[in-house]
């Protein structure tokens, strides 16, 4: 039996470790979590741990605060804490806004073991920037939860759409494994209704070796599975002007993280799906074509699929339009490839998972980030009503302005108005409201007082922690349901 439980801590009994000679566990105390290290005498292994030493018989006892210097020494004696590469695996991110949530994403995912692997560290440099975390941050406190929770089946860490090489540093310090690139602001929207000169135009400032000529594509004809996909001169240009500057963005990022990268192990997703229209399948076999040709590898790719994927909610659009655009983007993921696909936005799209696990035959990832803030506001709706509303009514206040960088519909208009609302648990259940609630997070959690202290954040924090046993329970029921339709492959 691990000494560490005969001692007069707390010790939460899933987080104990035992290594010869060392013993780890997270404790409860009057001044918050902090990890305890217990140690052998003459073991000498743990000299990065910093914290309150005392003897405990013939051992030592260091009582240790949750700082990112033990959570590097954390990892340093527990190698599983650190992030693996993913590879070809169905996959689901899990990203966490307020860094407490990653025990419920275990919890959840524990369920689907050997069947889904999970990625817990998962933030966009925007939502990090929103909330004043820093990717260094993000990853000491899945650090933490997934010691808590004693997760030893590995996961990866994605630095999400990332458009920088500055993005890139800042990720790669902190040891992120996976690298989603985001070239959405050099993507041209315009060229599907533009004329020849135009075209001509848009494609002037590319380098030689992405010009049409230089790619081989135009008079080819592709069998993908079945699917005979032509390109032809017009396609083309076409595609070449709506794409080559992302193409080209995406060929910069990736020779700059392999140059700088070292010798530590790394895999990319390239991300077009923050686009006004859809990437079709001649774009798609353009885009996978040239970045093959120009020495890019990368294990996932997030097309900008038919319909819409809007924050928080399920899919809008036609299902059966989607399946059929989705059965051929699946092709020809395998026939370049193999790579998944990517379903960014994912969370809450209940009504397309299982065809999107059937047509991709499970090679597949999935992308959710917003709807844990929203299972920590429906935990606190059921616990506090009153802290609730008063985020209810600033988030109706600031929904305006927050909502210019995020492609949903909701209306103000179409959501309750606070003295109408009697059940505030079930106005999460409600689009409108939903998607208010969601990309109000960043002001939700960063708004100061006059006073300069923080005007939601302590509160929500204070709460959470108190009752962190609820708010696991609601993301573990909440994300089984995300990870039930992943976890099969079933059959086209």
């Amino acid at each position: 039996m691990p000494q560490l439980t005969s001692t007069r801590l707390d010790i939460y009994p899933t987080s104990l470790v035992s290594l010869p000679g060392l013993e780890l566990g997270l404790a409860r105390t009057s001044l918050g979590r902090k990890l305890a290290v217990l140690l052998s005498p003459g073991y000498k292994e743990a000299a990065d741990f910093e914290g309150e030493t005392s003897e405990y018989g013939r051992q030592t006892l260091i009582l240790c605060r949750l700082t990112a210097a033990n959570a590097r020494a954390l990892r340093s004696v527990l190698p599983w804490l650190k992030p693996q590469l993913i590879g070809l695996k169905t996959s689901a991110g899990m990203g966490d806004r307020i860094g407490i949530a990653t025990p419920g994403h275990v919890r959840a995912i524990r369920h689907f073991q050997e069947k889904i692997i999970p990625i817990f560290a998962q933030q966009s440099i925007r939502e990090m920037q929103r909330t004043n975390r820093t990717p260094q941050q993000v990853m000491d406190d899945v650090t933490w939860g997934i010691f808590e929770e004693n997760w030893q089946a590995g996961a990866g860490a994605d630095a999400d759409h990332l458009k920088s090489t500055q993005d890139i540093d800042l990720c790669l310090a902190a040891g992120f494994t996976f690298y989603t690139f985001d070239p959405g602001s050099y993507v041209n929207d315009l060229p599907e209704a533009a004329t020849p000169s135009q075209l001509e135009q848009f494609m002037s400032g590319l380098p030689a070796d992405l010009q049409p000529a230089a790619s081989g594509l135009s008079g080819r004809v592709f069998d993908v599975e079945g699917y005979e996909l032509s390109i032809d001169e017009n396609s083309l240009f076409r595609a070449v002007a709506k794409y080559g500057k992302a193409v080209n963005h995406v060929v910069n990022m990736y020779g700059y993280l392999s140059q700088t990268v070292g010798d530590k192990p790394f895999e990319v997703e390239v991300s077009m799906d923050e686009t006004d229209q859809p990437t079709s399948p001649v774009e798609h076999i353009y885009i996978a074509s040239e970045l093959r040709r120009l020495g890019v590898k990368w294990v996932s790719f997030a097309p900008r699929f038919v319909g819409a994927f809007e924050k928080g909610v399920d899919y809008i659009g036609n299902v059966q339009a989607f399946g059929q655009s989705l059965a051929v983007h699946a092709a020809i993921a395998r026939h370049f490839g193999p790579y998944k696909l990517s379903l960014h936005s994912g969370s809450d799209k209940f009504s397309i998972y299982q065809l999107f696990m059937e047509q991709t035959q499970g090679c597949a990832h999935l992308k959710t980030a917003g709807t844990s803030y929203l299972e920590a506001l429906r935990t606190i709706a059921s616990l506090d009503p009153g802290l609730f509303k008063d985020i209810y009514i600033f988030a109706r206040q600031h929904f305006e302005q927050d909502k210019l960088s995020y492609h949903i519909s909701a209306q103000l208009k179409r959501s309750p108005h606070p003295d109408e609302v009697h059940d505030w648990p079930a106005l999460l259940d409600e689009f409108d409201s939903r998607e208010i609630l969601h990309v109000t997070f960043g002001s939700v959690l960063t708004t100061r007082k006059t006073d300069g202290k923080l005007l939601y954040y302590d509160r929500i924090m204070t709460i959470l922690e108190s009752n962190r046993e609820a708010y696991f329970a609601n993301l573990e029921k909440h994300f089984i349901r995300h990870l039930q339709p992943f976890s099969s492959k079933g059959s086209s």
